[in-house]
């Protein structure tokens, strides 16, 4: 019963089940302090018979307790409704959404881009570099190294408290505040009306998850995406992190992603197509038994959060284009155990694995030099040590 045997009852009620008279009850329910009718099972076997659905009970329950206290909500439809209830989805894989707090405060002294009241951006869908791939003036590239270097320090804040017990939400906390602290605005806070200030992906989500009340557990591999805007430039980073001791199908998936990354990385030069970074990455993938998605891709960055170029991360693509020094764009793999397509979410936002399989993910925004790349969001000696690969 919800991991332990069921707790004998003075009085005895209906079995939830079938019916017959019962003095079990799920310890779950004596745990939340529900009413034990509705709760009360004759036997061990009735119970389990009915848990699939029983446990529903113990997620809204949850989800009233954060109602009532916090004003915690799931959140469906593009972040622009929440419900108290979960809502219905035909779930590919173990992992569900969990109640969400309210929208965390940004100090009007802090610069904001145009989305951050109303959730629309207005400057960027109607933007000539939505076609044309941007150069970026010294000043300009100095503008984006400062931002990237923030924006490194604050994911590095957010790794060194993953472990298991932590909640996304509370990441979301840290990423918030290290990146106020810094007198930047969190990039993703209010776009087309996402409600928390990083990505948080755990497991089968692929991107754009979305930070709430789940705790993570040991053998979880979460994902933390961070943008900050700051000085009028945004800069966008991602690493795929492990709670505690993951298995080693999670330990292969992480490694070849982060492997992938760097060896797109190493073929950025002025000359080079942009269509052969995904050549790149599918090789090394499909030499692992993995699979790329297909959905999204790296994309230009600097005033705008999101331009040209587009740079998908699959093999045989189509992509558009050449590099050329002073450009400044993302290259950003997700990576899946399984099949390569994904599902949405009821929220709007939650990528996941069709099957359910994990997925991986790592990012950096990059600015084409002369001779070659400069990584902007690389990491610094005082990141934390987190993959054991880099050690050796």
């Amino acid at each position: 019963m919800d991991g332990s045997s069921g707790m004998s009852i003075e009085t005895p009620l209906s079995c939830a089940h079938c019916g017959k008279p019962a003095r079990l009850q799920c310890p779950k329910c004596v745990e939340l302090k529900l009413p034990a009718h509705g709760a009360s099972f004759c036997t061990q076997d009735c119970f389990k018979t009915s848990w699939s659905s029983h446990k529903s009970v113990h997620i809204k329950a949850k989800s009233d307790t954060l109602s009532e206290s916090n004003g915690w909500l799931y959140c469906i439809k593009k972040g622009q409704k929440r419900s108290p209830s979960l809502p219905y989805f035909d779930w590919t894989g173990p992992l569900r959404p969990y109640p969400i707090s309210k929208t965390r405060f940004v100090p009007d002294s802090i610069v904001k881009p145009d989305w951050a009241v109303d959730g629309i951006p207005k400057a960027e869908p109607n933007s000539d570099l939505q076609n044309i791939i941007e150069i970026k003036t010294p000043e300009l590239i100095e503008r984006m190294r400062e931002v990237c270097r923030i924006g490194r320090e604050v994911l590095d804040a957010a790794a060194r408290m993953i472990r298991p017990g932590v909640t996304t939400d509370e990441i979301d906390e840290v990423v918030h505040r290290e990146t106020v602290s810094a007198g930047g605005y969190p990039s993703p806070l209010n776009y087309h009306f996402f409600p928390k200030s990083c990505c948080t992906s755990v497991n089968e989500v692929i991107c754009h998850g979305i930070p709430d009340a789940r705790k993570l557990e040991e053998g979880d591999i979460v994902n933390v995406d961070v943008t900050v805007y700051y000085n009028g430039v945004h800069g966008d980073l991602n690493e795929t992190y492990f709670v505690g001791e993951v298995d080693e199908a999670s330990k292969k998936l992480v490694r070849c992603t982060y492997e992938c990354l760097e060896k797109a990385i190493s073929i950025v030069k002025p000359g080079v197509r942009f269509r052969e970074v995904g050549d790149v990455i599918s090789r090394h993938a499909s030499m692992s038994g993995l699979s790329v998605v297909k959905s999204y891709c790296g994309h230009g960055i600097g005033e705008l959060f999101h331009c040209a170029p587009n740079i998908p991360h699959y093999g045989k693509n189509k992509a558009v284009g050449v590099m050329k020094a002073g450009q400044t764009f993302t290259i950003e793999p997700m990576i899946n155990a399984g099949i390569w397509r994904d599902r949405l979410w009821p929220d709007g936002w939650t990528a996941v694995t069709a099957d359910g399989k994990r997925s991986a993910q790592f990012e950096h925004t990059l600015l084409v030099t002369e001779t070659g790349v400069e990584v902007l969001t690389a990491r610094l000696p005082s990141s934390p040590n987190v993959y054991p690969w880099l050690s050796k």
